[in-house]
């Protein structure tokens, strides 16, 4: 006999299984089918510089960071004349603004500042639209102040620029030091299939929650939204999900040597937080209904799927431990018992992609890995699926509360290591 707890058990099992093997699908994406791989490249060849760039580097407690992008960014591979950076610090942030124009500086061109502002929000993307008011140039772009930049990079978003007439474009952003704690590889994975594979996906259906760094967007464009939304938690998410609204292509492309290198959280508690702040900031998307506006009913179902996702992953870390005790104490019918095994099938199929991965971005990257680093990284697959479930639920918690305060994550420059 069929009951309620039966059928129940049957409907969670179906969505978990189908949410499972659509991600795994997603991971795949790019290589399903190898011109999806050749599509996300960058050209193969240089224009002559023609654009240029103002440089946006919100900052808050960076002092430890600031200096080295500064110089960096300052010394790739693209005429000065044609960049200009502005660090933005809240005026309280004493120690990031010193480090900042010390470096600013040693380069010595009055094009390059400090920008302070005093009022509030204090968080990133008040920043930004402090940078972009100041700011001169054809092409807005925006990195963080950890970030390692790719001496090619402005040639090659400059060709694209040229020879196919986007005013959007998306560069590859990767994490590194996948060793330094039990969650990091799990951590640089997500963002190797995320920037890889997962956001062409988005980008063929046109809706690209844009990524918070290696973006450069045309001026144009950003007067016409407005800028950047100061009470969203993720901004460049937001943003992207405008500009697909505005039916704008969006070009990513991803290539390990012109990536953008950052690092992990330094702490699970670091990690926690980042999560929630990302988890959160997608459920404020959500309510506020931009998604609405895209053209396409595929591109809306999508929408709901990206910024619910934080109360997927909220409902299995609660669902998972009662489902766990149904099988237990409840009798079940043979079929619903085949049918609730599912989903830790999509699980493993997860699993054994991490593997893949990590043995895919190591080789890439030119990275030593051993078979002591796999097995890690197997036994603690679960252990991170369920940080990510905490950190979903601490965000709608938050979310309910009213909660929406800006909690940073640290960075001391250990991917430089």
């Amino acid at each position: 006999m069929i009951t309620g707890i039966s059928i129940a058990i049957a409907v969670i099992s179906l969505i978990l299984a189908v949410q499972a093997f659509f991600s795994a699908q997603l991971m795949l994406y790019s290589w399903e089918d190898t011109s999806r791989l050749a599509l996300s490249k960058p050209p193969s060849h240089l224009a002559p510089p023609k654009y240029s760039f103002s440089i946006l580097l919100p900052a808050r407690d960076e002092e430890k960071v600031i200096g080295h992008t500064i110089a960096q960014i300052w010394n790739t591979d693209y005429p000065n004349v044609l960049k200009e950076i502005f660090v933005i610090c809240h005026v309280s942030d004493e120690l990031t603004i010193q480090a900042a124009q010390q470096a600013l500086n040693d380069i010595g061109s009055p094009r390059n500042r400090v920008l302070t502002f005093s009022d509030s929000p204090i968080n990133k993307p008040h920043g930004l639209n402090v940078g972009l008011r100041q700011s001169t140039h054809d092409f807005i772009t925006v990195f963080d102040s950890e970030d390692d930049v790719s001496p090619d990079l402005f040639r090659v978003v400059n060709t694209i620029l040229i020879e196919e007439g986007v005013n959007i474009v998306q560069g590859g952003v990767q994490l590194m030091n996948f060793r330094d704690h039990w969650f990091s590889a799990h951590n640089c994975l997500e963002y190797f299939y995320w920037f890889k594979s997962r956001l062409h996906f988005q980008a063929a259906k046109q809706i690209v929650p844009l990524g918070g760094n290696t973006v450069f967007f045309s001026r144009q464009l950003l007067e016409q939204v407005g800028g950047w939304n100061e009470h969203c938690l993720t901004e460049d998410a937001e943003i992207g999900l405008q500009l697909s609204a505005l039916g704008e292509p969006i070009r990513v492309f991803y290539d390990t040597h012109l990536s953008t290198r950052e690092e992990t959280p330094e702490s699970i508690g670091q990690f926690i937080k980042q999560r929630t702040r990302w988890h959160q900031g997608f459920l404020q998307i959500l309510f506020r209904g931009t998604w609405r506006k895209l053209p396409g009913f595929q591109q809306r179902m999508l929408a709901i799927y990206i910024f619910s996702y934080p109360w997927f992953l909220a409902a299995i870390l609660l669902v998972t431990p009662v489902m766990i005790l149904a099988g237990i104490l409840i009798k079940l019918s043979v079929w619903i018992a085949i049918l609730s095994f599912i989903p830790l099938y999509g699980l493993i199929c997860q699993a054994f992609l991490s593997v893949y991965g990590l043995i895919a971005f190591a080789r890439e990257y030119k990275l030593r890995y051993s078979l002591w680093d796999l097995i890690v990284l197997i036994i603690t697959f679960i252990p991170y699926q369920l940080l990510q479930g905490v950190s979903a639920l601490r965000a709608t918690w938050r979310e309910l509360m009213g909660k929406s305060d800006w909690e940073k994550t640290s960075h001391a420059g250990a991917h430089r290591a």
